[in-house]
C-alpha cells in the first residue's frame, strides 16, 4: 500500500484554537478512514510549542489521504496555515 506523508503548519495564532480542539482531532484520528503508521505535533525549537502536525499514513489513493485532511477538526478549524501531502517512498524504518 502507498505511504504518505501530510504535513501541515499551523497559522501563527493557532495554539489557542488548537488546545480548544485538540479531543475532537484526537477522536477523529481514532476512527480515521486511512492507516495512521505516526502522527504527532510538530515542535519548534524550544520543544514546547506545537507548531504544526506530521502524519505518515498508510493509503490506497492520495484522494483518500485528501478526504481524511479535509475532515480532520484541525482543518476545518482553521489551524493549519499550510498543508502539503506528498507520496513517500520508505526505505529505512528502523521502529521495532
Amino acid at each position: 500500500m502507498p505511504h504518505f506523508i501530510v504535513h501541515c503548519l499551523d497559522a501563527p495564532d493557532a495554539l489557542p484554537r488548537r488546545l480548544e480542539h485538540y479531543d475532537a482531532h484526537k477522536a477523529y484520528l481514532g476512527t480515521a478512514p486511512v492507516r495512521i503508521l505516526v502522527s504527532g505535533p510538530l515542535m519548534s525549537d524550544d520543544g514546547e510549542t506545537m507548531i504544526g502536525s506530521l502524519f505518515l499514513i498508510d493509503a490506497e489513493t492520495r484522494a483518500a489521504v485528501d478526504s481524511f485532511n479535509a475532515a480532520d477538526p484541525f482543518r476545518q478549524a482553521g489551524i493549519w496555515a499550510e498543508i502539503r501531502i506528498h507520496r513517500f517512498l520508505k526505505r529505512v524504518d528502523l521502529r521495532d
